[in-house]
This record gives structure tokens, sequence and C-alpha cells, in this order.
């Protein structure tokens, strides 16, 4: 007897990757705590929990590719409700930076006694914003123009150009996250020394790992590209990459702009 499908959503099969995912996502946890506070086996439970992460995350994704692109579950209903899912998850890491610039501006608006009373503290040498920053922010634009061509490009079913302008993206956010490497290992301070010291690392330093997830977000879908994956009317999994991306080249912009260009001009 055929089965015959009277909505459009899609009603996902029973899966061990979430359950999976909580035992890596716990096990990495207590790992990172046992780590810190230098526990034996420590090291080794943090890595037997990052490496069941990065699985799960593998065999997950392969399974909502093989849905999307071979079973055709992802019907247009489907991708609306993805997009939603999105959007208020890209919603909710706007909130995640919010913290970080709200503790930032609360210590350096007003500075107390305890730094004393000016902004950066006494004591801490700041970055020149006109040198890696700024270059940084350069690599940032381009990436924001490159990945926007890409989009154009699968729209208009240029295979090539999307190809090319995706692969620009990723090796321009593999030459951020170098840039930003090297300027954390010459960095004249540490996350250690101070307020100053830990809003700058917390905010610079979540912002490169949100470069990071994106850039192998991007690389996922121009494997995707190769293998054909896409179509013009069928590729929201690389629409959500290009919107995370373009939330990091804005967020960057308000790091360069208060953390960089004004949160040294006392300096």
């Amino acid at each position: 007897m055929k089965f015959y499908q009277r909505h459009p959503y899609h009603l996902v099969n029973p899966s061990p990757w979430p359950l999976l995912g909580a035992i890596g996502a716990f096990t990495l946890t207590s790992g990172g705590v046992m780590y810190f506070h230098s526990y034996q086996f420590g090291n080794m439970v943090l890595t037997a929990g990052l490496i069941t992460v990065m699985y799960t995350m593998f065999v997950w994704w392969r399974d909502i590719v093989r849905e999307s692109t071979f079973e055709g579950h992802h019907t247009v209903q489907v991708q609306y409700g993805l997009r939603y899912g999105v959007i208020f998850f890209i919603t909710s890491e706007v909130m995640f930076f919010a913290a970080f610039f709200w503790g930032y501006f609360a210590s350096s608006l007003a500075p107390n006694i305890e730094v004393g009373g000016i902004w950066p503290p006494t004591g801490i040498e700041v970055f020149s914003p006109w040198e890696v920053p700024l270059l940084n922010t350069m690599v940032l634009l381009l990436s924001g123009f490159t990945v926007t061509w890409a989009h154009h490009a699968i729209l208009a079913g240029n295979r090539s150009q999307s190809i090319i302008g995706l692969t620009l993206t990723v090796i321009l956010g593999g030459f951020f996250t170098a840039l930003q490497g090297l300027e954390y290992a010459e960095a004249p301070f540490t996350i250690a020394d101070g307020i100053y010291g830990s809003c700058f690392f917390m905010a610079t330093g979540f912002h490169g790992l949100h470069v990071l997830i994106g850039t192998i977000f991007l690389l996922i879908c121009l494997i995707r590209l190769f293998r054909d994956h896409f179509t013009t009317s069928h590729h929201f999994g690389f629409e959500a990459a290009a919107w995370y991306w373009h939330f990091v080249d804005v967020v960057w912009l308000f790091l360069f702009v208060s953390i960089y260009w004004w949160g040294g001009l006392s300096a």
C-alpha cells in the first residue's frame, strides 16, 4: 500500500544524533572544567568530548544534506520554517554580542577608581586601529562582496562564477583568522589584564570563533557546489551561510569602531 503525504511538512525520522550530541556536549564541558582545574585525565575527557561533538556534527549534517538534496523533504513550506529558524538564531547571536558590548561600554564610559578613572586603564597599551584591525576590516568587507557575488551567480545559474566567488570568500575568511591569530600572538596585554583585557579578548575572541565557524560553513557549501547540490530555486543551505557571514561582518564593524578606534582614542 502506497503512502500519500497530505501536507508539505517534513516528519523527521528517529535519529540517534541528538542524544549523541548531548552526551558529547556534556563530556566536552566536563572535560573543559577538569582541564582548567588540572584534574587527572581532564585533557583526555576534553578530547573525547570534542571528537564526539565533531563526529555528531558531521553525521547529523550529512543526514540533513541527504534529506534536502536527494530525498526531497525540504519543500517550500519546510524552507520557510528553516528561514525563520535561522533568523531567530541570528537574533539570539545579536543578543549574545550585545552582552559583550554592554560590558565594554559600561566600563569605558564611566571608568571607576579601580582602573584609574580613565579608559583604556593605566598600563594598557592598546592596538593601533590602522594596522591589522583595519586590514581585517577590509578583508571582511571584501568577503561580504564575494559571498554576495556567489549568491547572485547561483541565482543566475552560473556555476563557475559561484564557485569562484565562494572560493575567494573561504580564502578571505581563513586570511582573517590567520591575521587575528598573529594579532593575539603579539598582543601587549592578556585576558588577565583587568577589565580591558577581559572585554577585548572575550568580544574579539568570540567573533573570531564565529568567523571560523562561518568559514567552515561556507567551505561545506563550496563542496556542495562542486557536487551540484544547489539549484537556482533550491539553495537555502548557502543562503543561511551567507546570512551568517553578513552578520559576522556587521559585528566586526561594531567591534572595530567601538573597541579598536573609539576605545583607543585616549591612549
